[in-house]
């Protein structure tokens, strides 16, 4: 039989046909040229820093004091290999820090961030800002300040919560919001004003006052009043009378801009809620407890390590000492407010313009090692 013929429209579809399921042809281009290997002296110069391993540390000593001694105290830094013991630094580093860790020359000074108005609104989120009308008091509200600026034994007697009286100047209070602003952003944190259940951490339903063993003291209806007409004020921009500035020896510490009577109400210890067992091996040295649980499980601490306000930067005191107990001129209560758990910072006298603020961080469990603190 003879072959069937195609014809060249059909012969050109079955070629292409043939071509679409071929590998594609390499189309040929200029080599590229040899790449540039840099040396190690040039990847070393451009590097933030490198960490060479000694294979043997014993000789390393401390920096400030000269001691090779309490090996298990002394930091090394990541970038010049130099050691400091704990104690030494400037601030005190209470624990020994999780991942890198650099020393006060090689991590540098951050510069100091301004802010303007409006950019401190903004951190803050403040609502209706030094509006006439809001300074206006009604009666009934005047007949209740009056009752509260009372005798002041008498209040301290009741144990009574006092508003705190912002300052009226409002460049003043910008400037007192523009160093915590600062403060939390050399941090690297956020500005809060209220406690924070983040996923992964403990809900808010694991604060229950219930929980605490033995029981926890109930905040009085006037005490709660007070509290909601301070969260009003902040809310405002109507802040505490409080500056936070910086101290070589102590790091960010916090000061009095203006004068503040015994059982005023400073502030509302602020973070992120956790359980403790979730915090066994934090390096945060700011943790506050929260609830300490029946069931130690369910114990909760706070964290202001990403969000938090300025009690993050109120200092404790070194009491071990006589001296170190006469500078606190505050301290930290839990409350249970509402059924949940609530930790507040109250001046325990009165406290002068220019002084600087501090509680004893052992109020609880006597666990913290403030022996070295200044």
């Amino acid at each position: 039989m003879a072959p069937a013929t195609t014809s060249s429209a059909e012969a050109r579809r079955l070629i292409g046909s043939r071509r679409r399921t071929e590998a594609p042809r390499r189309m040929l281009s200029p080599s590229p040229p040899p790449k540039k290997v840099k040396s190690m002296e040039e990847i070393l110069a451009k590097a933030h820093y490198a960490v060479v391993e000694r294979g043997d540390y014993g000789d390393v000593g401390c920096e400030q004091c000269g001691s090779g001694e309490r090996a298990e105290e002394l930091l090394l830094c990541d970038k010049c290999d130099k050691g400091f013991h704990m104690k030494c630094l400037r601030p005190i580093v209470v624990r020994v820090p999780i991942g890198t860790w650099l020393c006060p020359k090689c991590s540098g000074q951050r510069r100091v961030r301004s802010f303007s108005q409006r950019k401190i609104i903004d951190f803050f989120k403040i609502k209706k800002p030094n509006l006439p009308e809001e300074k206006c008091d009604s009666p009934q509200d005047t007949r209740k300040r009056r009752r509260r600026s009372a005798s002041l034994v008498l209040q301290k007697k009741r144990r009574r919560l006092l508003p705190f009286t912002p300052s009226e100047d409002r460049s003043q209070r910008l400037s007192q919001m523009g160093s915590l602003a600062h403060a939390l952003t050399a941090l690297q944190m956020e500005f809060s004003d209220d406690l924070t259940y983040m996923p992964g951490m403990a809900p808010r339903s694991a604060n229950q006052a219930e929980f605490e063993e033995g029981g926890m003291q109930v905040l009085s209806k006037e005490d709660t009043e007070t509290l909601e007409q301070c969260r009003a004020m902040c809310k405002r921009g109507e802040c505490p009378p409080l500056v936070v500035v910086y101290d070589s020896c102590e790091g960010f510490t916090v000061e009095a801009d203006g004068q503040i009577k015994d059982m005023t109400f400073i502030a509302e210890y602020i973070g992120d809620v956790d359980f403790i067992r979730n915090r066994e091996h934090d390096d945060c040295d700011s943790m506050m407890t929260l609830l300490l649980a029946t069931d130690p499980s369910k114990s909760l601490v706070i964290c202001p390590d990403k969000r938090g306000n300025i009690a993050r930067f109120i200092n404790g005191i070194n009491n071990y000492t006589l001296e170190g107990r006469k500078k606190q001129n505050c301290k930290c209560v839990r409350y249970s407010v509402n059924g949940e758990c609530r930790v507040f910072l109250v001046a325990t006298r009165d406290i002068a313009k220019g002084e600087r603020l501090y509680y004893d961080y052992n109020g609880y469990e006597q666990e913290y090692p403030t022996h070295h603190f200044v």
